[in-house]
């Protein structure tokens, strides 16, 4: 007998560890790493391992549940979002996150791949800055 094989990737499963890291995820305030979420999940008795925080972090990020950037050491950054197109204003010491809607940058970015005779353009934008707070 041989072995069937097909080309769809299954639906990612919704597992009690996704779950942890959801409800985690939505309390933290702006982008956090996979070990600060691992560490808050741990001080609340969760038994979760920091590969498993990764992949469910992953898997949100894919399913367009969490937004993901580097920081500037290199390590990847999570933060709980809206799943519609949306843009942040992030502040640069506290973390502090503002999700924006940016109709310009829609038609700004439209217009820039028409000029170069690009189609379907997508972008991610991230502004930086310093908050109220931090000024």
């Amino acid at each position: 007998m041989t072995e069937k094989h097909t080309d769809a990737t299954p639906a990612k499963r919704n597992t009690w560890q996704k779950d942890a890291v959801r409800h985690a995820l939505t309390e933290a305030i702006g982008f956090v790493s996979a070990q600060q979420l691992h560490l808050v999940l741990r001080n609340h008795g969760s038994t979760i391992g920091l590969a498993t925080v990764y992949r469910a972090l992953s898997d949100l990020a894919e399913q367009g549940e969490a937004d993901s950037l580097q920081s500037k050491e290199g390590e990847v950054l999570y933060r709980a979002c809206t799943t519609e197109h949306h843009h942040h204003l992030i502040c640069r010491k506290c973390g502090l996150t503002v999700e924006i809607e940016a109709h310009r940058v829609e038609s700004w970015a439209d217009e820039v791949a028409k000029e170069h005779g690009f189609a379907n353009p997508t972008h991610t934008i991230d502004i930086f800055g310093l908050c109220q707070n931090c000024q």
